[in-house]
């Protein structure tokens, strides 16, 4: 126990070190699992032996509550209530896939097996046996790098929601085919014999799998409705991780002991099977998505420093060709694949030919299916695991770069939305005073595209350079149509109430409905501004309805006011038909916003949990100006 506690925190501050570097490779442009995987190499037998060969069994423990993690983090990630309105693509494309790639994969691995040094000499039923194994994790993809590049690219529309929701479920059906695989490998390679005992033990093994994740949902979910520290609760799902793999072992060698076989039970699936459950069917959602979010950079760096340490780097010099040649045949596998798929799920052309693009990344779930080799066959399995690892980092390395191209070439990037150019952050402000001046910074800071226009030409304004300028001759239909006025979706009027009002018809009676916001001089005006539907700001009541507020409720005014810079209000509208129907309580919304109202037809609505959005809805949420980003980016079409 000592001996091990030390190898722990020795690896502790190596996966710190290893952290480090990775932030490295992230800034020229490579994936961070490539900067792990590199500092592994580099601190392991074959580089600077920093972790010796003989200490990474000592390391299980990192290993298996890693591979646990990886597992609930996939079937988080499988949320039914989002992906119901795309089900026929998303089914047809991952049938597609699945097949083409396991097939082309398994029958490429055992006719190149006289390439492999570890397979020469091998039976013709263990050579199957790998071949199956290969064809099975081709089929893995990552889902967090998916995530990754769809959050940078703010990727948004029916191609990306296809891609995101296939390599989900693919993640999760490599599972089950992998169990599947394993069960027939192990008896190909130990030469029993095929027959109805085979299937029994199959099935039975997967209900007890089956069983077994029901149950580590049910006590997740028990966990996190205890009120202790979040840390605390991630740490004792991430030892619960590690606590099945343990019992998995611990069934199949009782099972070999006392039984005329061996009870296989695959942990990973165990994992994936509690998470589905978790992120499906209960309350607590929320919750575990935070421990997921807060754990995930943490395990990841170990795992992936770990892996780059076991690698057998000799091996890998020996078997490159072969690495090379398997990365290959997966990237047509998936062209194949994906084009089958998107025909018969009849998507548009350009999507069936760039559809294989977004599933290239491979990471977590490949290599802990390469890892549950290793380990089962401990002859071979790890030069079977480092090819495979050699495969992945190429994936790892071309992948990325191919799903954004592919984003770009379908029209479904939004990177404007975090600039300037967002179509619904344009503002423009008639009238040039300081006011209007303060009130322009203030929203660019929001990350407002905002113009200001004004009808007499002032002298000496050369030193504003952060705010364009137009001026007017005058205040008609020519002269708004000079500066594009179409282009913006707010209107603030901030000129005398008769000029305002002019604006005002000017832009209800010629333009399309825009949000207009009119700061009055004289109340009187007021009836004539609500009837024309614009938004009125009254500065002789306005001071007195803050005041009041802020007696009222002194955090609400000051979220008003902007006196908090980590919160915002704002107003959202609904434009994705996907959302058509949802409840409030189902949507998938980030811990720091909350939903304050919904308004329909012009109608406020009592919102609560049970409420269902429709398109078109305008909601008002508070959070973090980052988190409400995204969301905007969630409700778009």
């Amino acid at each position: 126990m000592g001996k091990l506690i030390i190898v722990l925190i020795s690896f502790v501050w190596v996966v710190i070190a290893s952290s480090q570097v990775a932030k490295f490779f992230q800034k020229i442009r490579l994936p961070l699992i490539t900067g792990f995987l590199f500092s592994g190499i580099l601190i392991g037998p074959y580089g600077l032996d920093l972790v010796h060969a003989e200490s990474i069994p000592n390391l299980d423990i990192v290993n298996y509550t890693s591979l646990a993690f990886i597992a609930f983090a996939a079937g988080a990630e499988l949320y039914l209530k989002e992906i119901r309105n795309s089900i026929k693509s998303i089914v047809w494309n991952t049938v597609g896939q699945l097949i083409i790639t396991f097939l082309l994969g398994s029958v490429t691995m055992y006719f190149i097996a006289d390439m492999v040094p570890f397979m020469n000499g091998m039976s013709h039923e263990s050579k199957i046996a790998v071949a199956i194994l290969t064809g099975t994790i081709f089929v893995a993809r990552s889902p967090s790098s998916a995530i990754a590049v769809i959050n940078e690219m703010r990727a948004k529309g029916p191609f990306t929601k296809t891609a995101i929701s296939v390599t989900v479920i693919k993640d999760v059906l490599v599972i089950f085919l992998f169990t599947i695989c394993l069960a027939f490998a192990n008896t190909l390679i130990h030469n029993t014999d095929f027959g109805i005992f085979f299937i029994f033990y199959l099935i039975i093994s997967l209900i007890i799998t089956l069983g077994l994740g029901y149950l580590i949902a049910k006590f997740i979910e028990l966990l996190l409705l205890v009120p202790i520290s979040i840390y605390i609760k991630s740490m004792l799902i991430l030892v619960s991780g590690f606590a099945i793999y343990e019992l998995s072992h611990f069934i199949r060698d009782y099972s070999a002991l006392n039984f005329p076989f061996e009870l296989l039970i695959e942990p990973l699936l165990v994992c994936i099977v509690a998470s589905f459950w978790i992120t499906n069917y209960t309350k607590v959602r929320e919750d575990f998505y935070k421990v997921i979010e807060d754990a995930g950079p943490m395990v990841y760096a170990a795992f992936f420093t770990l892996t780059g340490a076991a690698m057998s780097i000799d091996i890998l010099i020996k078997t490159w060709t072969v690495a090379l040649l398997i990365f290959f045949v997966r990237l047509i596998a998936m062209v194949i694949g994906s084009f089958i798929g998107g025909y018969l799920a009849k998507d548009p052309k350009l999507h069936r030919r760039l559809g294989w693009m977004p599933y290239v990344t491979q990471a977590g779930v490949g290599l802990a299916l390469a890892f549950e080799v290793a380990g089962d066959f401990p002859d071979w399995g790890m030069q079977f695991a480092t090819i495979i690892i050699a495969v992945i980092v190429l994936n790892q390395i071309i992948g990325p770069p191919l799903f954004k191209w592919s984003i770009k070439l379908v029209g479904e990037s939004h990177l404007a939305l975090k600039g300037n150019e967002g179509t619904h952050r344009t503002a423009l402000i008639f009238g040039l005073e300081h006011h209007s001046l303060r009130l322009a910074r203030d929203l660019q800071k929001e990350h407002y595209s905002v113009e200001i226009a004004s009808i007499e030409r002032r002298k000496n304004i050369s030193h504003i350079k952060d705010v364009k300028i137009h001026f007017l001759e005058d205040l008609n239909v020519k002269c708004l149509h000079s500066i594009n006025i179409k282009k913006f979706h707010t209107i603030i009027l901030m000129l005398s109430d008769g000029e305002n009002y002019k604006a005002c018809k000017l832009l209800f009676n010629n333009f399309e409905t825009k949000v207009v916001v009119v700061r009055l001089f004289d109340s009187i005006y007021s009836e004539k501004f609500l009837e024309l539907g614009a938004l009125v700001v009254d500065p002789a009541t306005a001071i007195t309805k803050l005041i009041e507020q802020f007696v009222r409720s002194p955090i609400a005014g000051s979220l008003i006011l902007g006196d908090t810079e980590q919160n915002a209000i704002v107003d959202i509208k609904i434009r994705d038909k996907n959302l058509h129907g949802i409840a409030l309580r189902d949507l998938r919304l980030p811990p720091d916003t909350l939903i304050l109202a919904v308004k329909r037809k012009g109608q406020m609505l009592i919102s609560h949990g049970y409420t269902r959005l429709r398109k078109g809805d305008i909601v008002t949420m508070v959070g973090s100006m980052e988190s409400l980003e995204d969301i905007s980016l969630q409700f778009e079409e």
